[in-house]
């Protein structure tokens, strides 16, 4: 089954393109969680965003960061405030298997809620193992 984002992102099925260069694309979501509810992402297929390289990533990043602003500056938008998710595997809500950002324009009263299922406070001894690991591990 083809891509739909490769597809959007090869000019082969419709999009409403916000920003788009050589490297990445931004449009609006076709199932908005608020109106004016961002997408970005590489043109390259990525499943996940640890299999992108960090050019790209950093590059997905800085359109996000501008399309962020842009959104609290368009009056038909006016958001009080933003989200910015990334899903990455089926585990984490992943359905489209193409690394991409979403940018959630938020507003008082808009009834979205992520909810959080809060496990029991480690011990700091815990937590300094597991900053450790990770530390080791982005060696």
């Amino acid at each position: 089954m083809p891509c739909i984002f490769c597809e959007i992102a090869a000019g082969r099925a419709p999009a409403s393109i916000v920003y788009e260069d050589n490297m990445a694309l931004a449009f609006m979501d076709i199932n908005p969680i608020n109106p004016g509810h961002v997408l970005v992402m590489p043109r390259r297929h990525f499943e996940t965003l640890s299999d992108m390289d960090e050019t790209t990533g950093m590059h997905v990043f800085q359109i996000a960061m501008r399309v962020e602003q842009a959104l609290r500056n368009v009056e038909e938008i006016r958001c009080e405030g933003t989200n910015l998710l990334m899903t990455n595997g089926a585990v984490a809500g992943q359905t489209e298997f193409h690394a991409h950002l979403h940018i959630l324009p938020r507003f008082q009263g808009d009834n979205v809620r992520f909810r959080f299922a809060q496990a029991a406070r480690p011990e700091r001894h815990v937590l300094d193992q597991l900053a450790d690991a990770i530390e080791l591990a982005m060696q």
